[in-house]
């Protein structure tokens, strides 16, 4: 089984999400930037997605809605580079938290037949990042990895 790995170190604003894959970067990219797969995955375990945007170009927009019993979450950002395979480049904000905007730099490493996606992201302070991890994130980043495993497996 794939273990996602979530490293946030004290004192710095920065959140890094490892994970590795049984599937080529072509089809984990895929998932990743295809609209009709991306509300297959993305989230955590028991709730709906609402896919209102995600236009994976640069300057392209996303924009999406979790539903859950806890009720609504918005989330919203902008592709800035966009490397067919390799890597995107994106800011991300939840709307909870409208003024602590990240900016995650997502890598697809092609490791012979798997792929190892790497995110970093950037928050524009310790705290915003200690909030983002206090609400919960680990949760969903770690459900959406093994929702994932299951969307390439298919």
């Amino acid at each position: 089984m794939n273990e996602t790995t979530i490293t946030a170190q004290p004192n710095t604003p920065f959140i890094d999400v490892v994970r590795e894959f049984d599937a080529t970067p072509a089809q984990v990219y895929r998932a990743w930037t295809d609209p009709d797969l991306i509300p297959q995955w993305l989230g955590p375990h028991g709730g709906t997605m609402e896919l209102i945007e995600y236009d994976v170009t640069p300057g392209g927009r996303y924009r999406y809605i979790h539903r859950d019993t806890d009720g609504e979450h918005g989330f919203r950002g902008v592709f800035h580079t966009v490397e067919t395979n390799k890597q995107i480049v994106q800011t991300f904000q939840y709307d909870g938290w409208p003024n602590d905007v990240s900016l995650e730099t997502l890598t697809f490493e092609d490791l012979g037949g798997r792929t190892r996606v790497h995110t970093h992201a950037v928050y524009p302070s310790v705290e915003s990042r200690d909030g983002m991890i206090a609400s919960g994130m680990e949760t969903g980043v770690r459900d959406s990895m093994a929702r994932l495993d299951e969307v390439l497996a298919r």
